[in-house]
């Protein structure tokens, strides 16, 4: 039962952070592009970095119908009580506005990990994936302050890097830094930590997610989150997102 305290509500708290953030989409923005040894992009404000942000997540909520992908998760912690691992495949479906369905492929390793954290995992972002709860958590004014940091180069043309600071102490929000692509404006990465500590077990938690161009959608590709748990021990949780099939409003892309 002690193990149970010490994961489940961290790594469900990591999946609602990162389901918070649906796919992003919009075609490409006329800007400088990057080159193999400098960044150039549109000087801009934060504000202006952050106002096209939200229009590009406006766009794609108009835009996308749905989508379908794989999972992969994996769990391993070390500490008390000893070492477990589990993992778990999994067929995501998702239909606009907030409709999600999930189908596991394969499974194994500790049944307690499986049947208490990782099939919880799934619970979790179903319930996460309601208006309301989207509203609380997204990357908007109303929830978050943005500082530029600088200008990063990456493989689709450079992007902002943001210091994101949460409005409110809410374990659903981030504290840490992103980065907007400054062609598409849509987030590339999240290196973050829970605006609120979620659990009296957690001593810290690092979460780091990154999406992935897919057409014009940008998609999630991975999760890494780290927990330290108060009593000693460290819990990761992974998470591998492969197989889209992505269906926008005009027509259907695969990638």
């Amino acid at each position: 039962m002690l193990l149970l305290n010490l994961l489940a509500p961290i790594l469900a708290l990591t999946l609602l952070q990162v389901t918070a953030d649906a796919p992003s989409t919009g075609a490409p923005t006329a800007g400088p592009q990057a080159n193999a040894n400098t960044v150039t992009l549109p000087t801009l404000t934060a504000e202006e970095i952050f106002a096209r942000l939200v229009e590009a997540n406006k766009r794609r909520a108009r835009q996308l119908r749905g989508y379908v992908g794989r999972r992969s998760y994996s769990v391993d912690y070390r500490g008390f009580g000893g070492h477990k691992e589990a993992t778990m495949v999994v067929t995501a479906h998702y239909s606009a506005p907030s409709e999600k369905r999930f189908e596991i492929t394969s499974e194994s390793g500790s049944g307690i990990l499986r049947g208490k954290v990782l099939h919880k995992l799934l619970e979790s972002e179903k319930e996460a994936a309601s208006a309301e709860h989207q509203s609380r958590t997204a990357m908007t004014p109303d929830n978050y302050s943005l500082t530029l940091v600088g200008i990063d180069e990456t493989p689709n043309g450079g992007c902002y890097r943001m210091k994101a600071v949460p409005k409110r102490k809410d374990k659903f929000l981030y504290d840490g830094e992103i980065c907007v692509n400054g062609r598409d404006f849509a987030v590339e990465m999240i290196d973050a930590e829970p605006a609120k500590n979620p659990s009296f077990w957690t001593k810290n938690v690092r979460i780091e997610h990154r999406y992935r161009k897919h057409g014009d959608l940008w998609l999630p590709e991975s999760n890494r989150s780290t927990t330290k748990v108060r009593l000693g021990g460290t819990a990761i949780l992974t998470i591998e997102y492969t197989e889209y099939q992505t269906q926008a409003a005009e027509h259907v892309a695969s990638r």
